[in-house]
C-alpha cells in the first residue's frame, strides 16, 4: 500500500489551471506546487516589476502553507525560477524576509518561459511534522 496522499486547497491563493494541486501531503512532508504573481481574487498577473511579483508568490506560498496548518519556519526546500538571472539580487532580498535561520535548501534556474509571462516562479517543500 503506498503513502496516502491528501491534497491541500486554499481561497487565499490562486486554485490550480491544470490537473495538479496547489499542495499535497504526503509523508510528513508538504509538497507545494508552483506560485506565480497572481493575485487569488482577481486572478490577474501582480504589476511592478520583479520585487511585487516575488512578494505576491511568497504571499500566495504562505496562504498554501497555512492551509496545510504549518508557516515559513516548516519549509525544508524551494526551487526558484526566474525569467532573468538578472533579478536574482532582487528576489534575494524578498525571499530573505519571508524565511527564518535556517533558511531553507534552495535551487534558482533561469527559465526559458512562465506561464502568463510572469518574472518568478517558486515551489517548495515543507515539513508536517
Amino acid at each position: 500500500m503506498g503513502v496516502p496522499l491528501t491534497p491541500v486547497s486554499t481561497p487565499d491563493a490562486p486554485g490550480a489551471i491544470g490537473p495538479y494541486s496547489q499542495a499535497i501531503k504526503a509523508g510528513g512532508f508538504l509538497f507545494a506546487s508552483g506560485q506565480i504573481p497572481l493575485d487569488p481574487t482577481t486572478g490577474t498577473v501582480t504589476e511592478g516589476g520583479i520585487t511585487a511579483q516575488a512578494h505576491q508568490v511568497l504571499q500566495n506560498l504562505g496562504a498554501v502553507l497555512k492551509g496545510a496548518g504549518i508557516s515559513y519556519d516548516r519549509v525544508v526546500k524551494t526551487t526558484v525560477y526566474l525569467a532573468d538571472m538578472a533579478d536574482f539580487p532582487a528576489v534575494n532580498e524578498v525571499y530573505a524576509t519571508y524565511f527564518p535561520a535556517p533558511a531553507p535548501a534552495r535551487v534558482t534556474i533561469q527559465a526559458a518561459g512562465l506561464p502568463r509571462n510572469v518574472l518568478v516562479e517558486i515551489d517548495l517543500v515543507a515539513y508536517l511534522g
